[in-house]
C-alpha cells in the first residue's frame, strides 16, 4: 500500500471520528438549559473563574487556558498536621471560679480566667500540628507553537451540570479544537480528552507540580508520578501523597524527559490522573501505600475506552442529579443565551433572572454530589477545591455554622445519603471529645467546640472571644435527627442515638442555675464570634445562657427523650432531660421587640454582626415559626430587619433561610437576588462582602463554599417546608417568581414533593410517601390531611383536590 493511500485511510477514519464526536458534542450543548449551564467566553484568569469538578474525593479546576493550560488537582486527605495533645490538663479546676465570677456578673473577669485556663493547650489552628488543607497540585499543558501566532476565535468554556462534564472549544489557524473533561467517582480518576478536527494537530508537554514538597519524575514514556510527604508539625513527616499522569494517544509520538512529557502531533490525546494519600483517620480509603493504589486505579481507568470511562461517570452522576429539578421563569430576555458573569453583571444592574437563581441552586447541589460522596471526608470551608498551601482559615471545619450549611441541602433536595460523611465526623469526634468534656468540664459525654480537622481536634480554640463556644457538637447532633426525621429509618436511629445521648450528657452536666429566674443555663458561653458591651462600658463574650445555646440543648434534649421513646431505651435518662428541659432558659424578646441574644439585654457594638445565632430556633431549629409563635416570629423577623440585609456570603444564605421560614417570599428573594450579584474581590472580610465569583463560587469572601450550599437550601425552604406533619407548599415564593416547576424535594415525614405554579398561583402538586406516615398539606390558607400508602402518591391541582 502506498503512503498516499495509507495517509488517505487514515484522514478518513479521522474524519468519521471527529464527526462523531462533533455530532455528541453538539447534542450536549443543544440538551443544556440555562439552569444547569456555566459557561465564558475566555479561558480563566483565576481560580474563581475555573471550572470545578470532583467525585468526593479527587477535584479538578479547569482553567480553560488555549496557550497554557493549567488544570488544580485535588485530593479530600491532603492534610498536614498530626494529632495532638491539645486539652488542658485539669482545666476543670478553674470551672468553679469562672462560674462564680459569672454569677456575680463580673463577665470580663470570668472571660480572662478562660483566656489564662480555658483556650487549647498550645498554639491551636495557628499551629503546625493542627494543619491545613492543601492543594494536590497542577496539571500543566504547554501547547507548542504550530498556529499559535493566529487568532483565537468563537472560544467556549463550559460546565454542564446536568452530566457533570467541562467542555471547551475554541478555533484557530483554521482548525477547531476541543477539551473535554470530568471527574469519575466509578473509576476514581480525572479524566480529559483533547481533539482537533485536522489530524496531527495535536502537539504540548506535559507537568504535574506543586508550590512545595514535591518530587515528580517520569514512569515510562507516557507516565508522570508527582509525590511527597507534607508537615505534620511535629517532625515533618506527615501525610504521604502521590498522584500519576498517564497520556494516551492517538497518532503522533509520545516521549518523555526528566519531569515532562512531550506529545507531538497526533490527532487525540486523552489524560488519567489518579491520586491518593496514606491518610488513616476516620474517612478515606486507608491506603498504606498511595503510589501503588494510584497506579491500580491508573491501570484499571487506563484499561477502558474513553466513552466508556465517560458513561460510566455519566450514570453516576445523575443517580444524584437527576433525583430533584428547578425550573423558574418567567425567561429575562435581556440575559437569554449569555455567558454566565454577564448574567451575573445584569443582576447587578437590576435584571430580574429568575433561572440564575434556579442555575444557582442547581450548582449548590452539584456541589454537594461532586465534594461529599460515602465512606469519603466532608467538604471543608471550600468544599474540595483549594489552589494553595496556606487555604484561608486552614481549610478546616467550623461548627459553629459553616459546616452545618455545607450539609443544609442534604435532605429537602434529596441527597440523604450525601449526608454521611459529616455523620462520619461526627462519630470521630466522641472519643477526643470526651476526653476534652472530662479535662475542662468534669462531664460525661462529649464535646466538640468551634474547629475541627482530619486529626479529632476538639479542644477550645487560641481565644476565648470564639473559641470558647460549646455549641459545636450540639448543633452537629441536630443534622443526626434531622436525618431521621426525613428518613424514619429506624435503623439509623439506633446507630445514631449514643451520639445523641453522650451529647445531652455533657450539656445536661453543664447546666447551672441563674439567680434571677432561675433558670437552666450553659456556662460558660459564647453566642458564636458576637460580644456584648455591659452597664459599666466594658465588652465580653464570655456569659451565661446565650439563647442559642438554650435552643440548641432544647432541640437535643427533645431529640432524645423522642428517640429513647422510639427505641425503648433509657428510661431514667429520658426522665433527667425531661425535668432539665422544662427548667431551660426560653427564647426571650426585648424591650425592642427584638428576640435577645443573651440572657441579659446587653448593648450590642455590634449590631449588624455576620452571625445571627440567636434565631437558630427560626431555622434550622423548629421552636419559632410565625404560625405556632407569631409573637417570637415578630420578633425574629425585627431582629433580621435590624441586623440588616449585608453580610459575608454564608451570612446572606442564612438570612434568606430565615426569611423563607418567617414565609416572607419577596425579602428572600431580594436576599437571593444580593447573594448572586458579583464578588468584590478576594481578600479575607469579617462583615458587608458576599456575592459570588464568575464561576458561581460563593463568596465569603474569599471563596468560601457553605454560601453556596446554603442559598440552595433557603431556595428550596421558599418552595417547601416541613415540620412534624405539615407540609407548606410556596410558603415563601417571590413575586419575581411567577411561573415554575420542581420536582424531587424531601419533607420530613418521609415524604417527596413535585409542584408546579404559574402567575404565582400553584397549578399542580404531586405527594410522594416513602414511609406511609399521615401528613397534612396546606397552600394559600387551606389544609387537607392525607394517609399514602408506603410507595403510593397523590396528584392535587392549586385548590389542593385530588386529581
Amino acid at each position: 500500500m502506498t503512503l498516499h493511500k495509507i495517509n488517505s485511510t487514515r484522514f478518513a477514519a479521522f474524519a468519521l471520528a471527529w464527526l462523531l464526536a462533533f455530532s455528541l458534542f453538539a447534542a450536549e450543548r443543544q440538551s443544556a438549559a440555562p439552569e444547569t449551564l456555566i459557561w465564558f467566553t475566555s479561558p480563566a484568569k483565576d481560580f474563581t473563574e475555573s471550572s470545578p469538578m470532583g467525585n468526593g474525593r479527587l477535584g479538578a479546576m479547569l482553567f480553560g487556558g488555549v496557550t497554557e493550560e493549567r488544570v488544580v488537582i485535588n485530593e479530600s486527605s491532603v492534610w498536614s498536621g498530626s494529632r495532638q495533645a491539645a486539652d488542658r490538663p485539669d482545666a476543670s479546676k478553674v470551672l468553679p471560679e469562672i462560674r462564680r465570677l459569672l454569677l456575680a456578673g463580673k463577665n470580663t473577669e470570668a472571660e480572662a480566667l478562660v483566656n489564662a485556663n480555658f483556650t487549647c493547650q498550645g498554639p491551636g489552628s495557628g499551629g503546625g500540628a493542627y494543619g491545613c488543607y492543601q492543594v494536590l497540585g497542577n496539571l500543566r499543558l504547554n501547547f507548542l507553537p504550530a498556529a499559535t501566532n493566529a487568532p483565537v476565535t468563537n472560544y467556549r468554556r463550559e460546565l454542564n451540570l446536568d452530566d457533570a462534564v467541562t467542555r471547551m472549544q475554541f478555533e484557530r489557524g483554521g482548525v477547531t479544537f476541543k477539551r473535554e473533561m470530568f471527574v469519575s467517582a466509578p473509576d476514581q480518576v480525572v479524566v480529559m480528552r483533547l481533539t482537533a478536527d485536522h489530524p496531527g494537530q495535536l502537539s504540548f508537554t506535559v507537568q504535574l507540580d506543586r508550590p512545595e514538597r514535591f518530587e515528580t519524575v517520569a514512569n515510562g514514556k507516557q507516565e508522570l508520578l508527582i509525590s511527597g510527604q507534607l508537615d505534620n508539625g511535629v517532625d515533618g513527616k506527615g501525610i504521604r501523597y502521590a498522584a500519576r499522569l498517564r497520556v494516551l494517544n492517538k497518532g503522533g509520538q509520545i516521549s518523555a524527559k526528566d519531569h515532562t512529557l512531550q506529545v507531538s502531533n497526533a490527532d487525540e490525546a486523552i489524560l488519567l490522573v489518579s491520586a491518593g494519600t496514606d491518610y488513616q483517620g476516620f474517612a478515606g480509603r486507608h491506603t498504606q501505600n498511595p503510589q501503588t493504589a494510584s497506579q491500580a486505579d491508573l491501570n484499571h481507568a487506563a484499561a477502558k475506552s474513553y466513552l466508556a470511562l465517560r458513561k460510566a461517570h455519566v450514570s453516576d452522576y445523575q443517580k444524584y442529579f437527576h433525583r430533584a429539578s428547578l425550573q423558574l421563569g418567567p425567561e429575562s430576555l435581556e440575559v437569554v443565551g449569555k455567558p454566565t458573569p454577564e448574567r451575573i453583571q445584569a443582576v447587578k444592574h437590576g435584571v430580574d433572572d429568575p433561572a440564575l437563581a434556579a442555575l444557582y441552586f442547581n450548582f449548590g447541589r452539584y456541589l454537594l454530589i461532586s465534594s461529599s460522596r460515602p465512606g469519603g471526608l466532608p467538604p471543608n470551608l471550600q468544599g474540595i477545591w483549594a489552589e494553595e498551601i496556606h487555604t484561608p482559615w486552614t481549610g478546616d471545619w467550623h461548627l459553629d455554622v459553616n459546616v452545618q450549611m455545607n450539609y443544609w441541602p442534604a435532605e429537602v433536595c434529596n441527597l440523604s445519603d450525601l449526608h454521611q460523611p459529616l455523620f462520619a465526623l461526627i462519630d470521630s469526634l466522641q472519643a477526643p471529645g470526651t476526653k476534652t468534656a472530662h479535662e475542662y468540664y468534669a462531664a460525661r459525654g462529649w464535646v466538640a467546640h468551634v474547629i475541627t480537622n482530619p486529626w479529632g481536634f476538639t479542644s477550645p480554640g487560641e481565644s476565648a472571644s470564639w473559641g470558647a463556644t460549646t455549641a459545636g457538637s450540639a448543633w452537629l447532633c441536630q443534622h443526626l435527627y434531622d436525618h431521621y426525621l426525613f428518613t424514619l429509618d429506624r435503623d439509623f436511629l439506633q446507630w445514631a442515638y449514643p451520639i445523641l445521648k453522650g451529647s445531652a450528657q455533657f450539656y445536661a452536666d453543664m447546666l447551672i442555675e441563674e439567680p434571677n429566674h432561675h433558670w437552666l443555663v450553659i456556662a460558660p458561653a459564647n453566642s458564636p464570634e458576637n460580644h456584648f458591651r455591659m452597664v459599666d462600658g466594658k465588652e465580653a463574650s464570655i456569659c451565661m445562657g446565650p439563647t442559642m445555646q438554650s435552643q440548641l440543648v432544647r432541640y437535643l434534649f427533645d431529640a432524645c427523650i423522642q428517640s429513647s421513646k422510639t427505641l425503648g431505651l433509657d428510661a431514667a435518662f429520658r426522665q433527667e432531660l425531661i425535668a432539665k428541659r422544662a427548667r431551660l432558659a426560653p427564647t426571650r424578646i426585648g424591650s425592642d421587640g427584638r428576640i435577645l441574644e443573651w440572657l441579659e439585654e446587653y448593648a450590642e457594638p455590634e449590631p449588624h454582626h455576620r452571625h445571627v445565632s440567636h434565631l437558630w430556633g427560626l431555622y434550622p431549629g423548629n421552636e419559632i415559626s410565625p404560625d405556632s409563635t407569631p409573637d417570637l416570629a415578630q420578633a425574629a423577623r425585627q431582629s433580621l430587619s435590624v441586623r440588616g440585609d449585608d453580610g459575608v456570603g454564608w451570612s446572606l444564605a442564612y438570612k434568606v433561610a430565615l426569611w423563607a421560614r418567617l414565609g416572607d417570599g419577596n425579602r428572600a428573594g431580594e436576599l437571593v437576588r444580593k447573594a448572586l450579584n458579583p464578588a468584590d474581590g478576594l481578600q479575607i472580610r469579617y462583615d458587608g462582602g458576599g456575592g459570588v465569583y464568575p464561576n458561581l463560587f460563593d463568596a465569603c469572601p474569599p471563596f468560601q463554599i457553605d454560601g453556596n450550599f446554603g442559598v440552595a437550601a433557603a431556595i428550596a425552604e421558599m418552595l417547601v417546608q416541613s415540620r412534624e406533619d405539615m407540609i407548606s407548599l410556596l410558603p415563601a415564593l417571590p413575586g419575581v417568581w411567577l411561573e415554575g416547576k420542581v420536582t424531587g424535594l424531601r419533607a420530613r415525614g418521609g415524604f417527596e414533593v413535585d409542584l408546579a405554579w404559574k402567575n404565582g398561583n400553584l397549578t399542580a402538586a404531586t405527594i410522594r410517601s416513602h414511609a406511609g406516615e399521615p401528613c397534612r398539606i396546606t397552600y394559600g390558607g387551606k389544609t387537607v390531611a392525607l394517609k399514602i400508602a408506603k410507595g403510593s402518591s397523590v396528584t392535587m391541582d392549586g385548590r389542593l383536590k385530588r386529581n
